[in-house]
């Protein structure tokens, strides 16, 4: 949790010398903490609130606390613009557990008050549940992440094509039924292929985002638009040059299968966002995206080959296939040299 950037606080009714042992032995407090990270629930009450704001924010263990101990240091550290998670069991927990930013009740000692107090019941009453929570809901947050970068991307080059195309006299040659192939691998493949993703244990590596912050990081907003623009000037080029002599279903097939395969490939990149790890590290344990990803592989293959006048395809041949997939892999390869690049710099920066 300290690695999480969680801070952990001990109240508790016992007296001060087995609060003590306690934080001791789960590694919480030592001796060589100063006075301020102990206090007892009289000491506590007799703060005015500035000073028991301050001693809030230091605070490890509070021993002989009463309930509006426990509901006053919430409060105060909710002032501070923490965000304070509280777990209880008992009927004088539920004010604190009912204040706090998240409330987590005991499922086998607690009480029914406190269960209805509260926001989460934790089944094995181990606070093990509680880091399994938070790693769950930082890996959840991060998947989500990844879907809309790869998304805003993939949408700002569209966008990009329809808006510049016009202008420099080339138009987006893909039919409705193409369109339609590559928004549902957009959102529908995407979506399942990178919620599907496991939680890391890296995510607890990482400081707390704020609780107002946009879903949207600098990081994210810097690489959808550089990567969107490497990407639309690489789709304009080949618009430019297939429609110098007008455009054959061979060559459209050949733009139509490029679009898709710089999506595919890009789908590991984002993947791996927020991690220096590469994309191919863990990835037998993700069953569901190679499954998706051999799905969007296969699909376009068919569509490709067989897809005739619905799809207004025309079958390529292996050379071509072989080309195309050769060529457009060079996004994955750019990305695995840049996450490269990063773990260098982190063995570095640990050393």
């Amino acid at each position: 949790c300290r690695k999480a950037g969680i801070q952990v606080k001990v109240v508790t009714g016992d007296n001060p010398l087995t609060a003590q042992e306690i934080s001791r032995k789960v590694g919480l407090w030592d001796a060589a903490d100063h006075e301020k990270m102990y206090s007892t629930g009289p000491e506590f009450a007799n703060l005015s609130d500035a000073d028991a704001s301050e001693a809030a924010h230091h605070l490890k263990v509070l021993s002989r606390a009463r309930p509006m101990d426990k509901l006053r240091l919430v409060r105060l550290l909710k002032e501070r613009n923490e965000v304070v998670a509280v777990t209880g069991d008992g009927t004088n927990d539920a004010p604190a557990l009912n204040h706090a930013s998240v409330g987590l009740a005991m499922g086998k000692t607690g009480t029914s008050v406190a269960k209805e107090a509260s926001d989460i019941i934790i089944m094995d009453d181990s606070f093990r549940s509680i880091v399994n929570a938070v790693l769950w809901g930082r890996s959840l947050y991060q998947n989500i992440q990844k879907f809309i970068l790869f998304q805003l991307t993939i949408n700002v080059v569209a966008v990009g094509l329809m808006l510049v195309g016009p202008f420099i006299g080339i138009k987006l040659p893909l039919t409705v039924t193409q369109m339609l192939w590559v928004n549902l691998i957009m959102d529908t493949f995407a979506a399942l292929a990178l919620a599907t993703e496991p939680p890391r244990a890296s995510v607890m590596n990482h400081p707390p985002r704020h609780p107002k912050a946009f879903i949207i990081t600098k990081t994210m907003a810097w690489t959808i638009g550089t990567t969107a623009f490497i990407f639309l000037g690489l789709l304009i080029a080949a618009l430019y040059s297939i429609q110098q002599n007008g455009v054959t279903p061979e060559e459209q097939s050949v733009f139509f299968t490029l679009f898709v395969l710089i999506q595919f490939w890009n789908l590991f990149n984002a993947k791996c966002f927020g991690r220096s790890e590469s994309a191919f590290s863990n990835l037998k344990e993700n069953h569901s995206f190679l499954i998706i990803v051999s799905a969007i592989i296969l699909g376009q293959f068919l569509i490709v080959e067989f897809g005739g006048t619905f799809f207004r395809t025309s079958p390529l041949d292996a050379r071509t296939w072989i080309t195309l997939i050769l060529s457009t892999s060079l996004v994955l390869w750019i990305g695995e040299a840049v996450r490269f690049v990063q773990r260098i710099l982190e063995r570095q920066k640990n050393n």
